[in-house]
């Protein structure tokens, strides 16, 4: 447990708190470059200047009714630059100049410690939560350099980079949000908010409603909470996704029935329209009695000729985000700033179309499977596809339970590596995978290897002789009780990284920077990221690597995955 030089005492600090309709309960900010000057080591009061728009940035955010705290390194203590008395006396001057602030959580350690407490690592973020009363899936924190969105991502928070001159240009690279001021990053976080409550009625309770979702495993997961808004008000929802995506539409809470169609603008294994295809398609729309429809994309993709079909399919009310203009195909033309997860983008169309999630209600990924009875390979049964042991002390939980408070997970389970991905630019080469696992199991993690049945060379060269190897031996519904099950998850960015958010499973994440992290990131469950961000594919959106030898995820050092699984889990057993 860290000193925390500077705590003030919190009020009813058990209590979680309600902020009703909001997507934040507290915002927690660094100290040093964020909120004062950087003054190396500082032990004086007197030296303590607010960074220009502090003042009122804090003001802004405490009248929003964010509860406020700082989570600041010190290693100034442990290398007894300063004691604890100092830093608390200069804390308690910021607090005169800006606050106060209801929680100091203050790291006294150096690197070499190794602590749980010092950013990159979460434990600050973890403490901070529990001190406000929330969890860090409700915090976002505010910081000069990357070790601030580390930790913030390493505890499942919100990260936001506010860049100073001392920070490194692969920081702002590796950042999921950058803004230039303390005063754009309070417009960011109001913004993030009125995004899913926009000022507009809500839709009649009792319709048919039709959601769309035409992609693979991922995008249909990251639409569940959308999802689960539409259902809240409907009396009934169908799901249009394609047969990429239909596995992962059978785990969605809130979801009635489904039509498979493989879209052939999106689906790139749909071949050619078929004008059969697209009349029997609106045949199926039509018989259902769909009342109107929101259609669901991701940022790069267009939601129109969907919208056209179901106009000739008879559908009333169509709603769907679209920079370009809709004419008559969209009643309610949606638009969304870049940026933005893919999950809250998602809710917050459903929400302009008169669907906001219930006040208190969940806005994390979810799956509707039984998650309690969870199977743990056994990698010395080879023969036996696993063991039902009772293992619930690793986490996991039906639906997303596991680490969603961000506590540490006991580490007595083992770790999952997926090393497939649906889009090849964003796999780790198979080689560096291998290396992976025999670095983890090296480091004494028992580790499991899974992937689709298609994948069974893969899974068992990234296996070899130390690791067990599962690929092909589970469906989806499979996966996800054998990832609720895992300590950690080590993946590329593909379907089980989702899937291991809405299970609440922690991810390291072989992050390829193809797609923005920001928008992509496994959703409000801890991660850590790794790859080379600034690598020559970023935001190409390719679908197989441009750049020989994929240095992106070629570069990863496995004793990095092995330090993030610490970080995550909590040290090695």
């Amino acid at each position: 447990m860290p000193n925390h030089p500077g705590k003030r005492p919190v009020m009813s600090v058990s209590v979680q708190l309600d902020r009703s309709g909001s997507r934040f309960d507290a915002a927690l900010l660094d100290r040093d470059g964020t909120l004062v000057r950087d003054v190396p080591y500082n032990g004086d009061p007197d030296r303590v200047e607010p960074m220009p728009g502090a003042a009122e940035a804090v003001a802004r955010l405490r009248d929003a009714g964010l509860r406020l705290g700082v989570v600041s390194n010190q290693s100034g203590i442990g290398r007894g630059l300063l004691d604890a008395a100092a830093v608390a006396r200069v804390n308690a001057r910021i607090d005169e100049l800006l606050g106060p602030f209801e929680t100091w959580q203050v790291c006294p350690h150096t690197h070499e410690d190794q602590c749980r407490c010092r950013k990159p690592a979460p434990g600050l973020i973890r403490e901070a939560a529990r001190a406000l009363g929330t969890t860090p899936q409700r915090c976002v924190v505010i910081g000069d350099i990357g070790a601030d969105v580390d930790a913030a991502a390493a505890a499942g928070a919100t990260g936001l980079l506010v860049p100073t001159e001392a920070t490194r240009a692969a920081e702002v690279a590796q950042a999921p949000a950058v803004v230039a001021s303390l005063g754009d990053a309070v417009d960011w976080i109001l913004a993030r908010e009125s995004l899913l409550h926009p000022p507009v009625p809500a839709a009649p309770s009792g319709g048919n409603v039709l959601a769309v979702r035409a992609d693979s495993t991922g995008d249909v997961l990251i639409c569940g909470p959308a999802i689960r808004a539409l259902a809240a008000r409907a009396a009934r929802v169908t799901l249009l996704c394609g047969p990429r995506g239909r596995a992962a539409a059978g785990l969605l809470p809130g979801i009635d029935d489904i039509i498979e169609w493989p879209v052939p603008w999106i689906d790139s294994a749909a071949g050619p329209v078929d004008p059969a295809a697209v009349t029997a398609l609106l045949t199926e729309v039509s018989l259902r009695g769909i009342d109107e429809a929101v259609i669901f994309t991701s940022y790069h993709q267009s939601a129109l000729p969907l919208a056209l079909l179901l106009r000739l399919a008879g559908v009333g009310r169509v709603s769907a985000i679209s920079d370009d203009y809709a004419g008559g195909l969209l009643d309610v033309r949606h638009r969304v700033p870049p940026g933005v997860p893919e999950p809250e983008r998602a809710l917050s169309l459903a929400a302009a179309a008169g669907y906001p999630l219930p006040d208190g209600a969940d806005g994390g990924l979810r799956v509707n499977t039984d998650l309690s009875a969870r199977t743990y390979p056994d990698p010395e049964e080879e023969e036996d596809p696993g063991d039902d042991i009772d293992n619930s002390g690793s986490g996991g939980g039906g639906g997303g339970g596991g680490s969603g408070d961000g506590t540490v997970r006991d580490g007595a389970g083992y770790v999952l590596v997926h090393p497939g991905a649906s889009v090849p630019a964003r796999a780790c080469p198979p080689e560096r995978c291998a290396e992976i696992v025999a670095a983890l199991t090296a480091a004494g993690r028992r580790v499991v290897v899974t992937g689709g049945p298609d994948e069974r060379e893969l899974t068992a060269q990234v296996a070899g002789d130390v690791a067990s190897d599962r690929g092909g031996d589970y469906d989806l519904a499979g996966l996800a009780r054998l990832i609720a099950g895992a300590d950690a998850l080590v993946s590329g960015n593909t379907g089980p990284a989702h899937l291991a958010a809405a299970v609440g499973t922690p991810v390291v994440s072989l992050f390829a920077p193809t797609v923005p992290f920001g928008q992509w990131a496994p959703y409000q469950v801890p991660t850590v990221r790794l790859g080379e961000q600034l690598a020559a594919c970023r935001e190409t959106r390719a679908v197989r690597c441009p750049v020989p030898g994929h240095p992106c995820l070629s570069r990863i050092d496995p004793a990095d995955v092995v330090a993030a699984v610490d970080a995550l889990v909590g040290g090695t057993r």
